[in-house]
């Protein structure tokens, strides 16, 4: 993977280049004031150059980061999210969730309202209120824009150093502590690993407003620093390669202290983890087992020992470890005895069409999906299970249709539009297949091979119709952006 990790990064830097070479001259004509606990603030990144580096970040992720696309996993992330969203201080509540397919522990918040984890950070967090408690703590970043007032603290850094700083935490999402700084070495390395580290007192804010958050959002703010018990047990088995979490927020024993004893000041309750955390962690827990062979090991023997046979979690575990494994009827046996008790699920729904889809039984697949559908118009998990559904089956029509009503809220989500072009390609629409690469391209960062696609879509679209005309706006509309980046 570094391979490819490398070279995304050093386009990334030429890119913030390109976003931040007015940042010099800004910076004398701004206001260095810090912004205001929860206000918007100047400085030296305005809203629209943290939209922009935002926009590089996500081109960079896309095209460096193995990505977690599992519905059911990012649908879990995204309702967590927003859970904890309204009880934030954002002035923008908008915000792109980015699932990273690494075991991990790590969480990330950049410009541009970027929220990002590590599916390892499932695999740590043995309750939702641990996990919810580093999403909150991140979004407490974003609230405080520590970003800008980092920056706004080295008002004289040269661009570079800023473009090196969004390329090193791009790096530390994907990859080991030491590399992001190794990949972007020279004079500037220093400063960039600095300028990476939150200080401290922008930590404790974050934790203050972090807890204040999970308070709000109807969660247990004891979750942080249980977590952070966890990170610093992690740190001390790892020992030189300590969680890659940990290198940009440091953690120290009095600030676990400090924050167990700020979230004693909370009202003592019981809050209940959601089943569907549980069933995320154990989907996941098969995901990143040395093999599947193993993770049905482990799921049956913790089903087997006393106490634990009516663990749901456990048995969905089993049932996912099943069809990995290739044994789709023994998953199938596991998520029946789910559905007797939970027929309405949507988890159990999904994982069980999705014994049919492995045994190529599409319209067992269909039915049970399409029925789910009725019950639930709109819902992620399903609407994508059933275009993977149309898709294997041939029906290429079908397909696009659901991935267009996906891509309608998702438009931002790439491997979408890859599977719309494949979808459009079963429907020998040439077209659509051109349209859907130009958008995947645009997100990739690639406006040039966008303009390409599209003009040939244009010449296949019947001259004088509605849809010449989207096309043409479309293409008025990617040449523009792109004269306008070259100026």
């Amino acid at each position: 993977m570094l391979n490819n990790v490398v070279p995304s990064l050093l386009s990334l830097v030429t890119a913030a280049l390109l976003i931040l070479s007015t940042a010099g001259s800004a910076a004398s004509s701004e206001s260095t004031t810090l912004p205001s606990i929860g206000g918007i603030g100047g400085g030296l990144i305005s809203d629209r150059r943290e939209s922009d580096i935002g926009e590089q970040v996500m081109m960079s992720l896309r095209r460096s980061a193995p990505r977690i696309t599992d519905p059911i996993v990012t649908d879990y992330l995204s309702s967590i999210v927003y859970q904890l969203v309204p009880s934030a201080p954002l002035s923008d509540r908008k915000l792109t969730v980015v699932a990273i397919d690494n075991s991990q522990i790590n969480a990330f918040a950049v410009p541009g309202n970027i929220v990002g984890v590590n599916g390892g950070l499932f695999l740590n967090a043995k309750t939702e209120q641990q996990f919810a408690s580093v999403i909150a703590h991140e979004l407490a970043h974003l609230s405080q824009r520590h970003f800008s007032r980092r920056l706004e603290q080295q008002e004289n850094a040269a661009p570079l150093t800023i473009a090196g700083m969004i390329a090193g935490i791009v790096l530390s999402a994907v990859t080991q502590s030491d590399l992001g700084i190794a990949a972007i070495a020279g004079t500037q390395a220093l400063s960039i690993q600095n300028m990476l580290e939150y200080s401290r007192a922008h930590e404790r804010e974050a934790d203050r407003i972090g807890i204040d958050i999970l308070a709000q959002s109807g969660l247990d703010p004891r979750g942080m620093p249980e977590m952070f018990e966890i990170m610093l047990e992690s740190s001390r088995l790892q020992g030189s390669q300590p969680p890659e979490y940990l290198s940009t927020h440091p953690l120290t024993r009095n600030r676990v202290s400090d924050t167990r004893s700020r979230a004693e000041q909370y009202p003592s309750q019981a809050v209940p983890d959601a089943l569907e955390y549980h069933l995320v962690r154990a989907r996941l827990q098969v995901h990143y087992a040395r093999s599947p062979g193993e993770a049905v090991e482990f799921f049956r023997n913790y089903l087997n020992s006393k106490g634990n046979e009516k663990n749901l979690a456990a048995r969905y575990g089993l049932a996912v470890a099943y069809l990995e494994d290739g044994q789709a009827d023994k998953a199938r046996e596991q998520l029946q005895i789910l559905l007797n008790d939970n027929p309405a699920r949507i988890t159990f729904l999904v994982s069980l069409a999705e014994t049919w889809l492995a045994q190529k039984d599409y319209e067992k697949a269909r039915s049970l999906l399409v029925h789910a559908l009725k019950r639930n118009p709109g819902n992620y998990p399903i609407t994508e299970t059933l275009s993977r559904v149309e898709t294997e089956a041939g029906n290429g029509r079908r397909a696009a249709d659901y991935l267009k009503d996906l891509l309608r809220d998702y438009p931002d989500r790439e491997h979408l539009w890859l599977r719309l072009a494949e979808a459009e390609g079963l429907a020998r629409n040439i077209v659509g297949v051109h349209r859907a690469r130009a958008e995947y391209a645009l997100l990739m960062g690639d406006p040039e091979s966008a303009r390409r696609q599209l003009r040939q879509a244009q010449e296949k679209a019947p001259a004088s119709s509605p849809l010449h005309q989207v096309i043409s706006e479309r293409l008025a509309e990617v040449t523009s952006r792109m004269a306008a980046s070259q100026r």
